[in-house]
């Protein structure tokens, strides 16, 4: 029984990697035999690899890779950075909160995309247009976390807090946000993911660069394997930038858990 324990050990890191293999391998012999039906032909995924280098060693998945990561960085930093800071203001201010919540209850079920239309007349077709809904999509998901985090935290933390003289900066700073941090990083991470969805759908609607009308291009060229290639780019970054907030929660929040 031991013995048998100590190979599971042994063998529990790679368990991650087999339904992964499992998966490619039965993409590959599926494909190669022909057993997805439809109208046009479906690639194996050694297919996908060799366009991928193909598309890797001509620049072009490079560029539009580089494009989209602009975009999608610059308006989840500048999003999230935002909804932060007025949900930190609504979340400690009882006042900003009531005054300024029906407003975000409205805006807030609202898709991202739903104001591609309206800001296509406002801002343009140009490179601010998929970062303005990117924007969109980070704000008010991190401002709805960022105050629910905030209200989330025990008030008699915050009472204890006053009567040893604290000022309100200081408990918020080293009472508050940090038994917040939780449930905002919560929200960054879900927003990291979006943001990429977000950008794809943007740029295939309007944009004339980016993994989004690269995969339009290949749409309109029945090109199965490029759009495949810009879909495992996108589930990739989504996962990098789900692990990367990981990474930034567990450091940020180590002083204090």
């Amino acid at each position: 029984m031991t013995h048998s324990k100590s190979v599971i050990s042994k063998l529990r890191p790679g368990w991650g990697i087999a339904p992964v293999v499992a998966f490619l391998i039965i993409w590959e012999v599926t494909a190669r035999l022909n057993w997805v039906p439809g109208q046009f032909h479906f690639p194996a995924f050694s297919e996908i690899i060799k366009e991928f280098f193909n598309l890797a060693s001509s620049g072009v998945l490079g560029e539009n890779f580089a494009a989209s990561l602009w975009r999608v960085t610059i308006g989840l930093i500048t999003g999230s950075i935002a909804g932060m800071m007025l949900g930190i203001v609504m979340g400690w201010k009882e006042i900003a909160h009531k005054a300024l919540n029906p407003i975000v209850s409205l805006f807030l079920p609202i898709p991202p995309l739903g104001w591609l239309p309206l800001l296509m007349l406002w801002v343009g077709i140009n490179e601010w247009l998929p970062i303005t809904i990117i924007f969109i999509s980070s704000f008010f998901p991190v401002l709805y976390n960022t105050v629910a985090g905030i209200k989330s935290v025990d008030k008699d933390y915050v009472k204890v807090s006053r009567t040893l003289g604290a000022s309100d900066f200081k408990i918020l700073t080293t009472v508050v946000m940090p038994l917040a941090l939780p449930i905002i990083f919560t929200g960054l991470r879900l927003n990291a993911g979006h943001a990429w969805r977000v950008v794809i759908a943007a740029e295939m609607v309007a944009i004339p660069t980016g993994i989004g009308a690269l995969m339009l291009r290949a749409e309109s060229l029945i090109r199965i394997d490029i759009i495949i290639v810009c879909l495992i780019v996108l589930a990739i970054m989504t996962y990098i930038f789900d692990k990367l907030f990981g990474y930034m929660e567990n450091r940020v929040t180590a002083r204090w858990y």
